[in-house]
């Protein structure tokens, strides 16, 4: 171990996630966590909120995968004419140029996580849209609470 170097990592908590929608019809907001100024490299990982019957345009990335994994809600991912259910604990992968989109088909809000590599500038794309707040519901979702004591 070099004990000359020190590297201190960055810490977050959801009061710090400055949250977007892109447009202004969007019914999805982003929650930035880390981006390549933060990160020091290039990647984007946000918190991707759904409401309900929301959903992401149809995109592609030249580039980047994106990978999202589900924190709470229930959803649909397609990807070049497939669909997949989503539910609390799955993830998916999207490759480069795959056509996709994510949709809320449940009766609360959806919860994902969304981590893009290399950034492709989306998180330049997040921060040019429609400031937005995290509001309680959001930030039960993403605080951590202790466990409840069983009897």
């Amino acid at each position: 171990m070099n004990s000359t170097s020190c590297v201190i990592p960055v810490v977050k908590s959801p009061k710090d996630y400055q949250a977007f929608r892109i447009s202004p019809n969007d019914t999805n907001r982003l929650a930035i966590v880390f981006d390549p100024q933060a990160a020091n490299m290039s990647l984007t990982f946000c918190v991707e909120i759904f409401d309900i019957g929301g959903k992401t345009p149809p995109n592609r990335h030249q580039l980047a995968v994106e990978m999202f994994f589900v924190l709470k809600g229930e959803g649909v991912a397609m990807c070049d004419g497939k669909t997949v259910p989503l539910h609390a604990g799955d993830s998916i992968l999207v490759p480069p140029t795959g056509i996709h989109e994510i949709r809320n088909i449940g009766s609360e809000r959806l919860y994902t996580l969304s981590i893009m590599v290399p950034n492709e500038d989306f998180a330049e794309l997040i921060r040019s849209g429609i400031p937005a707040e995290l509001d309680e519901e959001d930030l039960a979702v993403l605080q951590r609470f202790p466990a409840p004591v069983l009897c």
